[in-house]
């Protein structure tokens, strides 16, 4: 029996766009539908979730932006961006609205489906998956990091944390106590856009702070190192010997 097909949902105002990467996507076993603004993309979350949205920036009536701080703040289903403008601004407002990663257009399909089955990947792991002794967990403060699991957990309790924040942080506890620049933290990350002075790290470790740091003006679990990248120090505030 096939597995059952993950579902996108695809909110951008350009019918023949909509119509092209619907084809494209279902011919690679996604189920997808459309909405071409905010009010059409309500009434289809209204009746189910799809598994991703594909969202673009430049809407008719409410904008992408707002979309995404609403749909960022009602749960956590994965987000991709899209924007035609393709400024770093608003990549970097994108990230910060809570988006799991951010698209230029135009693109090669072919890349966007690569950003999509990553996103995914790191989603793609079931709830019901039975507990086992050899899980991959990271403990630092009051956390863990589950990555058998892909949650984050504080004091038991799992944190609401985006596909992308999970991935930077899974690439600091695999390197603890250690500088990671920039162009090294990108490279971790696997499916992300890199490009030439490209800040969306920033962006990405400042939002990751807002989880799990206890005071975001002297973080104490991921440090920045200044003109050179960052460090993650999972004893928090004590010095390693």
């Amino acid at each position: 029996m096939k597995d059952t097909p993950q579902s996108i949902l695809i909110v951008d105002d350009d019918p023949k766009l909509r119509d092209l990467l619907a084809r494209y996507l279902g011919k690679e076993n996604f189920m997808v539908d459309t909405a071409g603004d905010a009010v059409a993309m309500d009434a289809y979350l209204a009746k189910q979730r799809p598994d991703l949205i594909i969202l673009d920036l430049m809407l008719p009536g409410e904008d992408g932006l707002s979309i995404a701080r609403r749909l960022r703040a009602a749960g956590d289903i994965p987000l991709l961006m899209l924007s035609a403008r393709g400024e770093e601004v608003d990549r970097i407002v994108g990230l910060e609205m809570g988006a799991d990663d951010y698209l230029p257009k135009p693109f090669n399909p072919r890349e966007l489906l690569a950003r999509i089955r990553a996103v995914l990947r790191r989603r793609d792991v079931p709830t019901t998956q039975p507990v086992q002794d050899d899980r991959k967990l990271y403990r630092f403060g009051p956390f863990t990091l589950d990555l058998t699991m892909q949650r984050l957990l504080r004091d038991g309790a799992e944190v609401e944390i985006t596909a992308g924040d999970l991935a930077l942080l899974e690439a600091f506890a695999e390197h603890p106590n250690r500088l990671l620049s920039r162009d090294q933290l990108v490279d971790m990350i696997k499916g992300y856009e890199r490009s030439p002075f490209d800040r969306s790290v920033d962006v990405r470790v400042t939002r990751l702070r807002r989880k799990v740091e206890p005071d975001t003006a002297n973080p104490v679990f991921i440090r920045t190192v200044w003109g050179k990248g960052y460090m993650f120090t999972p004893q928090g505030d004590q010095v390693p010997a």
